[in-house]
């Protein structure tokens, strides 16, 4: 990383012009994007239609899918899509069925009365969770494929574009769905989450028109990788019949990229790096499942909510994704972990200090800017050092068991934020000051193990 101590500013700027970091970009736009499906608009449409805090938390679990999606990783790096994939590319004809899928949920979610179907309601924002996450695997194997394996800058820089796409898809996304929400509300229709759902249809299909403008590589030394896997697997089990050489794809492509993984870490050093993995980003998404039912209980309106949170809040956090990811790639990966953990814990108490005072714009504004400048800081970090810890041997498998254990962390305990509301009787300053304490553990433990992390940080 000195070469990059030495570069000025501007120099190290200039990695944001490559071409490639576009299509990065609009991969993170198609990866944000069913977030506001599953998260703001279910949330808002399940609060409007009378339900509890804590249904809507426990309603949150769909999210769960995500830290399993490392299961099928796998499977998606091998299989091929039929007539899909000759046409457009492996990795691209994954992300096409699956926005096929998330198409048709909505156009499902449109005929639903979640009163009368709740069942029904998250069973299909349960397919949509499925569909985003499968879709999430290949997402971030297309962008680190975009990017050649020393290219350390670059891939850092990725990470920042990344970011910046995802809270783009999924910030801006949330202004439409909540702003057509309110404009069809405002007209008189009693079903306006549904027609709403229709409106964000348009915008997938908007998401594959410009997924063809994203550039796919032929995965030759990937599947050459693979088979030599294959054969060390199939040499140790002797005998060459069906049953042998199933037993040893099966092997190869599941416990191959664990069984790197642990080898180039070390057994105690990689528990480490998934312990860290796990809890760093749980205060905030403890924060996050309850902000938009905070500010609605505190007196904001849907378009308050649009402008400040959504609006407002993708361009700080734009802006601090670019700044965080020339931080990171100038003093270092793990000392932005630390630098955007402590800036996490500091601004969740900005919402225990607008729970206090009561429906304020100016302090809502300045607790969702720098609330976004944290998280902005700390999923850029959070994807370069992930990024920059796998094996590109198995590039997709082990990105998605990393992410998929740091979402577990964030979904599952945060399923149970509402019901922590409830049992603080509704007690919103005190919940964020709780969030706020959560961030310690982990960066205890990433201080612990920080000399022995290997990074692929030429």
């Amino acid at each position: 990383m000195e070469i990059y101590q030495k570069e000025s500013f501007k120099e190290s700027f200039k990695v944001y012009f490559d071409i490639r970091m576009l299509r990065i970009l609009l991969l993170g736009i198609i990866s944000g994007f069913p977030w506001v499906l599953i998260g703001s608009s279910l949330s808002l449409w399940l609060k409007e239609e009378g339900l509890s805090r804590s249904t809507i938390g426990w309603a949150g679990l769909i999210f769960a899918v995500y830290a399993f999606n490392y299961l099928w990783a796998p499977l998606i790096d091998r299989i091929r899509i039929p007539w899909l994939t000759n046409k457009v590319g492996h990795r691209r004809g994954w992300i096409i069925v699956m926005q096929l899928i998330i198409l048709l949920s909505l156009l499902c979610w449109n005929l639903v009365d979640p009163t009368a179907n709740l069942a029904l309601v998250i069973t299909v924002g349960l397919i949509i969770a499925i569909a985003s996450a499968t879709q999430d695997i290949t997402v971030d194997a297309l962008r680190i494929e975009q990017i050649g394996k020393d290219e350390g800058k670059s891939m850092q820089a990725g990470a920042a574009i990344a970011v910046v796409g995802w809270w783009t898809g999924y910030k801006l996304g949330g202004v439409i769905a909540l702003n057509a929400a309110e404009s069809f509300e405002k007209a008189g229709f009693e079903n306006y989450w549904q027609l709403t759902f229709l409106i964000l249809g348009i915008v997938i299909i908007a998401c594959n028109i410009a997924l063809m403008f994203v550039h796919e590589n032929q995965p030759t030394e990937r599947q050459e990788a693979q088979k030599k896997t294959d054969e060390m697997f199939q040499s140790k089990l002797g005998t060459s019949n069906f049953a042998t050489k199933s037993a040893a794809w099966i092997s190869g492509t599941i416990a191959g990229p664990i069984i790197s993984f642990f080898k180039k870490n070390g057994f105690k050093i990689a528990l480490g790096i998934l312990g860290f993995v796990f809890l760093f980003k749980i205060g905030e998404a403890f924060l996050g499942r309850m902000s938009i039912v905070f500010y609605k209980e505190i007196g904001f309106s849907k378009s308050d909510i649009a402008i400040y949170s959504k609006g407002l809040g993708w361009i700080t956090t734009v802006v601090f994704t670019l700044l965080g990811g020339l931080f990171a790639i100038r003093s270092g990966v793990i000392k932005a972990m630390f630098v955007s953990g402590i800036l996490m814990a500091s601004t969740n108490l900005l919402f225990s200090l607008l729970a206090w005072s009561g429906k304020s714009e100016l302090l809502f504004a300045i607790a969702v800017i720098f609330d976004d400048m944290a998280a902005a800081f700390a999923t850029v970090a959070f994807v370069a050092f992930i990024s920059m810890l796998v094996d590109r041997t198995y590039t997709a498998t082990q990105y998605a068991l990393l992410a998929s254990i740091g979402t577990a962390g964030r979904t599952t305990l945060a399923a149970s934020s509402g019901a922590m509301v409830d049992w603080l009787n509704g007690d919103w300053a005190i919940f964020f000051i709780i969030t706020a304490v959560m961030v310690i553990p982990s960066l205890i433990l990433l201080y612990m193990i920080k000399k022995d992390i290997k990074l692929s940080e030429k």
